[in-house]
């Protein structure tokens, strides 16, 4: 059995690597990990960076045979503040896989507060009412009104990743 060091605990992110790899292949290790970027990734390559980041920090502290990360952010554009979700998948062998995920703009009252220095899961919590969104709908739960969740997104990206390095490691070539 291989194992896969999920570079989170968050319980939304975790679902969504244990949905998409067969349970009787990989032994699953979440772990809390640095991502080595801001708190609040706050564009594209940063948020990417952020994943890969913690798919590599997981994959070393776990010894494992592939490491996992999975960050959310949001990116600034000429229409506002958009949501920007993107994950990584790195192997011991030294592959690099990312893939970037769903976007949808933010409401002008929730994107002025993340640009004012809060983040977004905390700017969430205030919005709703509810206590740690982050780590159960998100803020694309709330906006697409539950049609598709943080663990959803998370399951498209993980898709992804697997997708591209079963592709990448049959064809002999790896990619960032």
């Amino acid at each position: 059995m291989k194992k896969i060091a999920i570079g989170t605990t968050n319980p939304a992110k975790v679902a969504a690597v244990k949905a998409v790899f067969s349970h009787e292949c990989y032994v699953f290790m979440p772990i809390s990990v640095s991502s080595d970027v801001a708190s609040q990734p706050f564009s594209d390559e940063e948020t990417r960076l952020g994943a890969i980041n913690r798919a590599k920090n997981a994959l070393a502290k776990e010894q494992a045979d592939i490491g996992i990360g999975l960050e959310g952010g949001v990116t600034e554009t000429k229409d506002g503040l958009w949501l920007c979700n993107w994950g990584a998948l790195v192997d011991r062998n030294g592959a690099v896989i990312s893939a970037g995920g769903a976007r949808i703009p933010l409401p002008s009252e929730v994107a002025a507060e993340v640009m004012s220095g809060r983040e977004l899961g905390d700017v969430m919590d205030e919005y709703t009412g509810k206590r740690n969104i982050r780590q159960k709908e998100g803020a694309i739960g709330i906006f697409t009104n539950g049609y598709v969740d943080r663990t959803d997104m998370f399951i498209h990206i993980t898709k992804l990743l697997a997708g591209q390095y079963e592709f990448f490691c049959q064809n002999g070539q790896f990619t960032l």
